[in-house]
């Protein structure tokens, strides 16, 4: 396994690290300590820099494997949808923002399958606008970890709203991207068996 796709795992493995450390606490609550969600925060970061370096690596030594192009996009999916549901939780992030999210990235995923078990066996990799929806979301996780530890109490209701906005604009941002990838690949969902 090259460098890229081991950078691709241990985003995979710090997931559940983020996760332990957003189910310590809720924000706005009596349980809630700033460390925590900070160091939810450093452990996103982390791991949302390996999404850009995984890539970068691999284009510069010509490392891009099926392996990378399948395992990359699912790590981000799994790695944004994972924070996007603790926001949910915080009552943050609206059901129906990580529905259309869920949506788009099923579509996505099913369009590949159906791009896989073609006559070529064609990999999809992902485009510029899933890409600017992928770092949207990670600014928006971001955002909310790391303004969530450093406000305070007091300012529950700012980093809330500021978020809130923030999420629906991901949502549309997820949406016209999920709408392209479907469009300029639409001839596998015309030819599927």
């Amino acid at each position: 396994m090259n460098l890229p796709n081991k950078l691709t795992v241990a985003r995979i493995v710090l997931v559940p690290v983020f996760m332990v450390l957003v189910s310590l606490g809720q924000y706005g609550t009596p349980s809630y300590e700033s460390w925590q969600y900070l160091a939810a925060g450093v452990v996103f970061a982390v791991a949302s820099f390996t999404d850009y370096l995984d890539g970068h690596l691999a284009r510069k030594w010509n490392l891009v494997t099926d392996f990378g192009k399948f395992a990359d996009p699912l790590a981000d999916k799994l790695l944004t949808t994972v924070a996007f549901l603790y926001m949910m939780r915080d009552g943050i992030c609206s059901p129906v923002v990580l529905a259309l999210i869920l949506a788009r990235e099923f579509a996505v995923a099913g369009l590949r399958m159906i791009a896989a078990g073609a006559k070529d066996g064609k990999v999809i990799a992902a485009n510029m606008w899933g890409k600017v929806k992928t770092v949207l979301q990670m600014l928006t996780i971001l955002y909310y970890y790391f303004a969530a530890a450093l406000a305070g109490p007091t300012d529950v209701m700012a980093v809330g709203l500021v978020s809130q906005l923030l999420c629906w604009l991901v949502a549309l941002v997820t949406v016209v991207s999920g709408g392209k990838y479907l469009w300029d690949n639409r001839q596998f969902i015309a030819n599927a068996r």
